[in-house]
């Protein structure tokens, strides 16, 4: 068994319902994304997938975050655009664009802080 992981940033707002009291109020964060994917097999070039078709398959998912108010984002519009729901929301959309059969998103963990993150675990 294979496992990549790639790190990307960006900055964006988000309010919460029915968390605490402080995380209601808009807020934003400087989010940190880890991207795990894994496989079993190596391609014919000797990789899993190649580091530059993850990094431009998440810059696109990362631009579509950057800078923006979370809840008002399509995919937050029934639930709040927690943590844990940004996590699900990239490893989705991550899963869609790889072409490459023997690789798959495993997981995804997204840090609103330095010491506060949540983790995706994609079900097998």
């Amino acid at each position: 068994m294979y496992e990549l992981k790639i790190i990307t940033r960006f900055a964006a707002a988000h309010q919460l319902k029915m968390v605490a009291k402080q995380c209601e109020n808009l807020h934003g964060h400087n989010w940190k994304i880890e991207v795990c994917l894994e496989g079993d097999t190596l391609n014919n070039a000797g990789v899993l997938i190649d580091f530059g078709e993850i990094k431009q398959y998440v810059g696109k998912i990362i631009e579509s975050l950057d800078h923006k108010f979370l809840n008002e984002l399509p995919f937050f519009h029934n639930g709040n655009p927690s943590s844990e729901n940004v996590a699900q929301y990239i490893a989705n959309e991550l899963q869609q664009k790889i072409k490459e059969p023997s690789a798959r998103v495993s997981r995804v963990c997204a840090w609103e802080s330095e010491d506060s993150c949540a983790t995706y675990i994609v079900p097998d």
